[in-house]
């Protein structure tokens, strides 16, 4: 029998290895588990549901398949849903429950979305108070109970002729079919409707599966990086293939007692939340007593040496076993002392941090792809010959990469998605001749791995013309513990700037030491010894780059970009337009000032 389609991971469970616990999450303070058996069961049931109140594939056109919408965090009855609404031939379209009420009217009109599942009454109300302008909507279930919501489990169906209705639908399904219709929300622009089918998804993970580490009995995983996003969906069906049991953390701000609590073994992340982690670590570090400090700096300072494939010295290494025994076992532990590989994509990682981790035993493997290449279109691999700090790994098998005469990079094959969703327009202007463009710059070295550059989109140029790529300045930066984000700015000006926000809590600890009184961050970012500090700070790091990336001002802001306040994407990545926008006064100020002297400390 073949398993290509992504609702086949059910039998392809059954038939080889069935889980104990396919699928946990926590209720009420305690972790509800789902065997195979039991989320089989339950997927028929609500595909059954789904049937009797009408939900279909009239036929297998795009246009003529039933949409379903989901706005739900991370838990088993996301995956549920979607198997479910997989193997009737509907068409399941979710969407991140940040997403603004004019973004969510626009892909509910644009998909004419019939149902809608949510999470709690947080998106039920926001359902509601679009659903008079998307005539579309027939109804909308809840997967918590809600008082005068329909809940999920209400239509779970058994009756024997919606059951054979389900196999009817399910065999007429073929893997080139489409699967789902993902809206990139982007950074810019109206969403576009992402459409991937089976073979696309199901390509990526048969491609990625040697990458990953040798899967042993029991193997788990914690996954808290938004389902919404393919990253995270496509992660979890090469953990369904590979008898992971998938444990879904409660919520970002629960991540570290979910992971000594359910000890995984791997788990997908995002750069941002991986420095997350990182500063904890650090800032653990610098709580310490004198000399624990020392020997966790120490430590530290050895791992940011450390390299792969090379030969090191015996006495390096000797040092490395000490430090593994007092220091990076400890760092194991807080993530839970199980953990085999961590898996990084969405944005570039900073390459000191993938160093870091890997020295301290804890594989960082990223990798690199888009929502249309369903994601991955390389990945470093397990395997440590095949894989090389800085890069994004080898190409995957079956995928082609090649670099264009501008340096954007191209790629073709089978995870390249059908096109966008009503629109042939788009498709024909990132498809041509079946090389997909990437809007990425980068090179292949002659191992023949990917490098990731840029974004070809952020390349600005100065009014002196010369090209400057931010993304390579902004990652290096954020190397210093001081310098929690930044955005560099320079398009059509003389000279190139930055914004920073201050790593606020290493600076009131710098702060403490030097006797600066630290009262609020909109007195701390102006105080003169701080200014001083990060003009320091500027000019250490302006020693990597050309004279015309290296950046003559910059301003400190006193809030953290994010979700909720808009200048980051759901998956994290900065919204760059968003950030012109909002900082025009500290930008203005920039290019009016004369240009400064760096001095040092």
């Amino acid at each position: 029998m073949t398993y290509n389609r992504l609702f086949d991971c059910l039998d392809y469970q059954l038939a080889n290895n069935p889980l104990e616990t396919m699928l946990a999450g926590k209720e009420n303070g305690v972790w509800v588990k789902y065997s195979t058996e039991q989320v089989k069961s339950i997927v028929n049931k609500l595909s059954a549901g789904l049937i009797s109140i009408g939900a279909s594939a009239h036929d297998m056109s795009a246009e003529k398949r039933d949409k379903i919408a989901v706005i739900s965090k991370n838990r088993p009855e996301w995956l549920m849903l979607d198997l479910a609404v997989q193997q009737i031939g509907a068409v399941l379209v979710p969407v991140y429950p940040t997403m603004s009420p004019s973004e969510l009217e626009f892909i509910f009109n644009d998909a004419q979305v019939k149902w809608v599942f949510v999470n709690d009454i947080i998106g039920y109300e926001k359902v509601q108070n679009i659903k008079p302008n998307v005539p579309s909507i027939l109804d909308v279930f809840s997967f918590e109970k809600l008082e005068g919501v329909k809940f999920w489990k209400d239509i779970l169906n058994d009756d024997s002729a919606n059951l054979k209705a389900v196999k009817l639908a399910s065999d007429k399904i073929r893997t080139e079919d489409l699967m789902t219709i993902i809206y990139t929300s982007g950074t810019t622009g109206t969403p576009k409707g992402v459409m991937l089918s089976h073979y696309n998804i199901r390509s990526d993970v048969e491609s990625s599966k040697p990458c990953f580490p040798p899967i042993l009995k029991g193997f788990k995983a914690l996954s808290f990086l938004p389902l919404n996003h393919i990253f995270e969906r496509m992660i979890t069906y090469l953990y369904l293939f590979n008898f992971t049991g998938i444990y879904y953390a409660e919520s970002i701000e629960t991540i570290s007692d979910n992971l000594k609590e359910v000890k995984p073994n791997v788990f997908a992340t995002v750069p941002r939340l991986l420095e997350k982690v990182y500063e904890k670590i650090i800032a653990k570090g610098n709580e310490l007593s004198f000399v624990k400090k020392k020997i966790f700096f120490w430590a530290h300072h050895l791992a940011t040496k450390f390299e792969i494939n090379q030969t090191q010295s015996w006495w390096y290494n000797f040092q490395m076993r000490i430090a593994d025994k007092l220091i990076f076992s400890k760092w194991r532990e807080a993530l839970g002392n199980e953990v085999v590989a961590i898996v990084t994509g969405g944005a570039a990682c900073q390459l000191r941090l993938v160093r870091i981790f890997t020295a301290a035993k804890i594989p960082v493997l990223e990798g690199y792809g888009l929502t249309e290449t369903s994601p991955a279109i390389g990945v470093n691999s397990f395997v440590m010959e095949n894989r090389k700090f800085g890069s994004v790994g080898r190409p995957l098998k079956d995928v082609e990469v090649k670099i264009a005469e501008d340096g954007e990079i191209l790629c073709k094959g089978p995870i390249i998605m059908m096109g966008y969703y009503k629109r042939p327009d788009l498709t024909a202007n990132e498809i041509a001749d079946g090389w997909f463009h990437t809007g990425d710059i980068g090179r292949i070295d002659q191992e023949g791995f990917l490098f990731i550059t840029d974004r070809k989109k952020e390349l600005f140029k100065t009014s002196g013309g010369k090209y400057v790529a931010p993304l390579a300045i902004e990652n290096k930066l954020k190397e210093s513990p001081f310098i929690e984000q930044v955005m560099i700015i320079g398009a059509d000006r003389k000279f190139v700037s930055a914004l920073i926000v201050p790593s606020f809590v290493n600076l009131k600890e710098w702060c403490d030491k030097k006797g600066i009184p630290f009262t609020s961050h909109d007195g701390i970012v102006v105080h003169p010894k701080v200014i001083k500090k990060y003009n320091y700070i500027v000019k250490q790091f302006n020693t990597y780059f050309s004279h015309v990336e290296q950046i003559k001002e910059f301003a400190l802001l006193t809030k953290e970009w994010t979700i909720d306040s808009g200048e980051l994407t759901p998956k994290l990545s900065l919204k760059r337009r968003v950030v012109l926008e909002k900082y025009t006064r500290e930008i203005d100020s920039i290019y009016k000032a004369s240009e400064f002297q760096i001095t040092e400390e």
